[in-house]
């Protein structure tokens, strides 16, 4: 028997769009639009999100193999000891202009394509973000027989995006995990 049939033995990979999950807790926190005002978004921001609560989530449904988190780490230094302390993978991204989105999204979804063609050994997929931008690469991995899991705030989360995923998670208040 392969042991990549044994789901016992199946790993998770957790892909964090940490911008985009910290951006709905500051609105929900602040009102909508709060995130968004230039002098809000291009700052050092106050820690929201429970990233040990997140990662434990992850670990319930297999050992974490891969554990990234996508964004422009200068304005999130106040994340620095949870995330360490989580052992996520920081990937920087600078965006190029002000306005500049979905460069999180963009990447977030090669990497995944890519881990599942490359790791046999992936079962569980969870991506960390409300956008609909991930419904192509809910497909990928679907069409790879592994287990779609979504995080995202009920706010800001494209209902699309999460009725693609196998299981959908909200995650509203720091205090709470994700709740379903």
């Amino acid at each position: 028997m392969n042991p990549n049939d044994n789901d016992d033995s199946r790993s998770v990979a957790l892909y964090w769009d940490f911008e985009n999950l910290h951006a709905g807790l500051m609105e929900a926190k602040y009102g909508d639009g709060a995130y968004a005002k230039q002098d809000n978004r291009f700052k050092v921001q106050e820690p929201l999100i429970d990233v040990q609560a997140l990662v434990e989530l992850g670990a319930s449904f297999g050992p974490v193999a891969i554990n990234r988190a996508y964004g422009n780490w200068q304005y999130f230094g106040r994340y620095r000891d949870a995330l360490l302390q989580s052992a996520v993978e920081l990937i920087q991204l600078f965006p190029p202009g002000a306005s500049a989105k979905n460069g999180a999204d963009i990447k977030l979804c090669l990497d995944a394509t890519e881990d599942i063609s490359r790791f046999a050994h992936i079962g569980t997929v969870i991506i960390v973000g409300g956008d609909s931008d991930f419904m192509p690469v809910a497909q990928k991995i679907k069409a790879a027989g592994r287990t779609l899991i979504g995080i995202g705030n009920r706010r800001n989360t494209n209902k699309h995006w999460a009725k693609s995923c196998h299981e959908f998670r909200y995650y509203d208040s720091p205090g709470r995990g994700p709740q379903h």
